[in-house]
């Protein structure tokens, strides 16, 4: 992990309206082998609204989006095997693949993430599920688990 100090440095540097970088959870990311078999469990069993549904071709990746107080459960179904989610089941089977954290503005928190000195997969933000501008953290960056900054 980084130093204390350097983050401290990047924080004072951001504008007041930038601090901290996120305001809560946005949502879970489940990767789960069928959009079909699953909501069933999440939709009707444990009555969680379904918002909607969608597909990120650019990340080859089929999303169903339910309600969860206050935040959001994104099921995420592979278009194929070689998608990052498919990859990610291969290796791992069914389960949490992201945590993504609301933020104000997606540049402004890459960016100091960067400027920490944390891995990042993205180099800038791109458009994911809902429109919402997104970027990832490396989970070797963020002690295991996959961040995912999350601009409405």
């Amino acid at each position: 992990m980084m130093e204390f100090r350097r983050i401290q440095e990047v924080l004072e540097s951001l504008p007041d309206g930038l601090r901290p970088l996120t305001s809560g959870l946005d949502h879970i990311g489940m990767a789960v082998e069928s959009l079909t078999d699953s909501l069933p469990l999440y939709r009707d069993l444990l009555g969680l609204e379904l918002l909607y549904e969608e597909t990120v071709e650019s990340d080859g990746v089929r999303v169903a989006v339910l309600e969860l107080g206050g935040g959001h459960l994104e099921l995420l179904e592979p278009t194929g095997l070689d998608t990052p989610v498919g990859r990610f089941l291969a290796k791992r089977g069914p389960g949490i693949h992201h945590i993504a954290l609301r933020v104000n503005d997606c540049a402004a928190a890459l960016a100091a993430a960067r400027d920490c000195g944390l891995q990042t997969l993205d180099q800038a933000p791109r458009r994911g599920a809902g429109g919402k501008q997104i970027a990832f953290l490396h989970p070797k960056a963020t002690g295991g688990v996959l961040l995912e900054l999350c601009q409405s």
